[in-house]
């Protein structure tokens, strides 16, 4: 497409869209049918642009006019409380349902991998040694000892809020990092199997495994599946890069980032529930039957909210994407 040649056809009409626009609520009847048609047309002109040849001056400017137009048109909607009732009871379950082949065999490989690094790390005295010196592994392992004493070292209030803190950060980069071929995604995915494989193997290797999966299983199962499912969505964004199917790359990366955003908000909250689970409930003086099972009771809830409330959008037709008006226009493929 020859751009100079496209701008000179269609100048006129968008400096006459920017004149209406500047009109606010004084336009007549057929100058209103007027906007609504030139926002029409100007938005198909910024797919082609975008599509055929992209100009970042040029693009700017036709983006700005059609967020004008597509304002006055339909109206500034503000944001309420509907809106966040219908996020965390129709999109974000439904974008969690989609993605569900993507974070499910990274939960699944994940602890695998987690619990292989733990057998080793227990079988192989030479590894422990190598991990740290025999005093220092007893300090770690020992009744009292710092694994132990870890969940408990902190005021309940603080600790979970630090806790949230840092899994919302790790998810975050997950989901952030994701574009970048998945790569990073996977890194991160190694490092927290490595460091719950090194607990695993020396507190087994200790003869104290029951009091360590006392200790992680309450908090753990929910956390961690926030973190699998951070990263399996990273890791779907990253596959995007690579085959975004039918559509333009640049329309699937839209479409995939939106939805990861809104995933990002969502897991937020799933993180601060199994922050003030590993805050208060872990250290607590509560029985292990007890602990665990309030840790067990939290993860099907979620895999509940999951399964049939996401299942449920999802056949509703739910993406997880914002809605259709605050989407940028693409232009149609064809079949």
């Amino acid at each position: 497409m020859d751009l100079d040649v496209f701008v000179a056809a269609h100048r006129a009409e968008w400096d006459r869209l920017e004149q209406l626009l500047g009109r606010g609520r004084k336009l007549t009847g057929a100058e209103a049918d007027e906007l609504v048609d030139l926002y029409q047309r100007t938005s198909t002109h910024l797919s082609l642009i975008q599509s055929s040849a992209p100009d970042p001056m040029l693009a700017g400017r036709l983006t700005q006019l059609v967020a004008r137009a597509r304002a006055t048109v339909t109206g500034v909607r503000r944001a309420g409380w509907r809106d966040v009732i219908l996020f965390f009871t129709v999109g974000f379950p439904a974008a969690l349902y989609r993605s569900r082949r993507w974070w499910i065999p990274t939960a699944l490989l994940s602890t695998a991998v987690g619990v292989l690094i733990g057998w080793w790390i227990a079988t192989h005295p030479e590894v422990q040694g190598a991990i740290a010196a025999p005093a220092e592994l007893k300090a770690l392992t020992e009744p009292g000892g710092e694994y132990e004493t870890y969940y408990s070292s902190h005021p309940a209030a603080s600790f979970a809020a630090q806790v949230w803190t840092n899994n919302a950060q790790a998810a975050a980069i997950c989901l952030v990092l994701g574009a970048f071929l998945g790569l990073p995604v996977l890194w991160i995915l190694f490092l927290n199997m490595a460091n719950l494989g090194v607990g695993l193997g020396l507190m087994a290797s200790a003869g104290r495994l029951d009091v360590f999966l006392g200790l992680i299983l309450p908090h753990g199962l929910l956390e961690l599946t926030a973190v699998f499912v951070a990263a399996g969505t990273g890791l779907r964004l990253g596959w995007t890069v690579i085959d975004p199917g039918p559509r333009t790359r640049r329309a699937a990366l839209a479409e995939r980032g939106r939805a990861a955003l809104g995933m990002a908000i969502g897991l937020a909250l799933v993180l601060f529930v199994s922050g003030i689970i590993e805050g208060f409930v872990t250290p607590s003086g509560l029985p292990t039957w007890a602990r665990i099972s309030i840790g067990v009771l939290a993860e099907v809830l979620f895999l509940l909210y999951v399964f049939v409330l996401g299942r449920r959008a999802s056949l509703a037709g739910e993406a997880g994407d914002v809605e259709a008006a605050d989407r940028t226009a693409v232009q149609p493929t064809a079949a």
